[in-house]
């Protein structure tokens, strides 16, 4: 069974956590712990005017954001990854800095300090120094900076199209390929030759 933690914090894009608990959900084998910043469930009900009851049922176990004494807190819980989605650039200078103030940021801390996986899909543009430093700084400590950036050669017709390819990227990272993402398969023969 592999655990996955997924952090929900208040940058735009409460998409990408919900469709991620919904894409574990269907991914056989895989349990899920969920923690959400207040500002995270802000955001979440705003822009999906969903309630928290929804949001938990999409997680096997859910940590509320300020219990630093929660069993995703320490190194001994054995994870084999974690995603923040979205992340927020006051989130990303938490984890930059070492600053474990709620969970969120101390379950990141765990992941880096272990040297586990840690995906961060960053959310903010545009990007000032301070931004680019942070991110800098989370890379060389071994998290992947992950922007939500769409791609377009898998030709999407919808928003749902837009946030699966992408999180099936993130999905990638963390070793649990999906089989219905578009993959870039190279173009052409006759657009090639053009």
């Amino acid at each position: 069974m592999k655990k996955i933690i997924v952090a929900i914090t208040g940058a735009s894009g409460a998409i990408y956590g919900v469709r991620l608990l919904q894409m574990l959900k269907a991914t056989e084998g895989v349990q899920t712990h969920l923690t959400v910043s207040p500002s995270g469930m802000l955001t979440l009900h705003h822009e999906l005017a969903m309630e928290r009851t929804q949001l938990d049922a999409l997680a096997h176990t859910v940590h509320a954001a300020h219990d630093v004494g929660a069993q995703i807190a320490s190194g001994s819980f054995q994870c084999d990854g974690m995603v923040i989605a979205p992340c927020s650039m006051r989130s990303l200078a938490a984890v930059a800095h070492g600053l474990s103030d709620n969970l969120v940021t101390r379950a990141a801390d765990v992941m880096l300090k272990e040297r586990r996986r840690l995906v961060l899909m960053v959310r903010e543009t545009p990007l000032n120094l301070a931004h680019l430093r942070n991110m800098t700084a989370v890379t060389e400590m071994g998290g992947i900076i992950f922007p939500p950036v769409p791609s377009f050669y898998h030709q999407p017709t919808s928003m749902d199209d837009i946030v699966n390819q992408t999180l099936g990227r993130v999905l990638d990272m963390l070793g649990l390929a999906q089989p219905d993402v578009p993959r870039w398969s190279g173009l052409a023969p006759d657009v090639a030759a053009a």
